[in-house]
């Protein structure tokens, strides 16, 4: 008889959870078809339902989100867009998402890591109190200024929750590229004072209001966490309306004086039978 003492499972590392928002991950691969292809179509069959099976399981996760893609070019074949609050564990998804179908069959070809965020160029209630008081010619404290701001309340409300912890939507066409403010020795954005910055970003987003319900929009923190300051995602249900966007936001100030950025790139989300379909695997 054994008296052993019974083996003890390693502590699981501390959770890594923001004060407030979530962790996003955009993952591109490039799929080997080389490696893919020693595979049995027995063996490949089982890997599909593996890696569809751990895509279902991440996406049951508390608080997870977990969106598929096919890339639209050859800058990657698949890509996966992750949200969740504990850094820990999107490091453990991202590292299964990789290893997903068999030793070296996805190679990373692009990453980026950001977190949503709130942002500091918000309407505050005393601003809009000044401004429903000359517009409409409220009196503060009076009944009909307070239900302006019950309206403002909820409105705020819903935008902070939908900055920080979004519902994505499953429209087919995802563009997603990385952007920096400048800061040159002639147009430095951190030089700028609080006030003009919100100027001049309050012009910016009433350019991409005119795109509401053609464009869901998603600007992610990336400072301190990746080579560029913001990650900006944009859902739409065709390309027109992603290139006119940007387009037009090209010829706002804040991106004509300020604007850098990184690659973009367009996919098409997909359930994930579709995307091996789409891959010819």
């Amino acid at each position: 008889m054994s008296n052993s003492a019974p083996t003890t499972l390693p502590a699981a590392p501390p959770a890594v959870i923001p004060t407030e928002g979530w962790h996003v991950l955009h993952l591109y691969y490039h799929m080997e078809r080389g490696q893919w292809e020693q595979y049995s179509p027995e063996e490949r069959a089982h890997t599909k339902k593996k890696f569809a099976r751990l895509i279902a399981d991440i996406r049951a996760t508390d608080k997870t989100q977990l969106l598929a893609f096919s890339v639209v070019s050859p800058k990657a074949d698949l890509a996966f867009m992750l949200l969740t609050p504990d850094l820990q564990q999107a490091n453990t998804f991202e590292k299964k998402l990789t290893n997903g179908l068999g030793p070296d069959v996805l190679s990373p070809v692009y990453s980026y890591l950001s977190m949503t965020e709130w942002t500091e160029y918000f309407t505050t209630e005393e601003e809009y109190t000044a401004k429903m008081t000359k517009e409409k010619s409220l009196t503060p404290g009076t009944p009909e200024m307070e239900a302006e701001l019950v309206t403002y309340r909820a409105h705020m409300a819903k935008y902070h929750s939908d900055r920080l912890y979004p519902n994505l939507p499953d429209w087919p066409v995802m563009c997603f590229y990385p952007m920096s403010k400048r800061r040159g020795e002639v147009n430095n954005w951190y030089g700028q004072p609080h006030d003009q910055r919100k100027t001049l970003m309050a012009g910016h987003a009433n350019t991409g209001r005119k795109y509401s319900g053609k464009i869901r929009q998603l600007i992610t923190g990336s400072t301190g966490l990746d080579e560029h300051e913001w990650g900006v995602t944009l859902f739409a249900h065709n390309t027109f309306d992603i290139k006119a966007i940007v387009y037009e936001m090209r010829f706002d100030e804040v991106t004509t004086r300020f604007g850098e950025f990184g690659d973009f790139f367009i996919s098409l989300q997909l359930p994930v039978e579709d995307i091996f379909r789409r891959l010819g695997v």
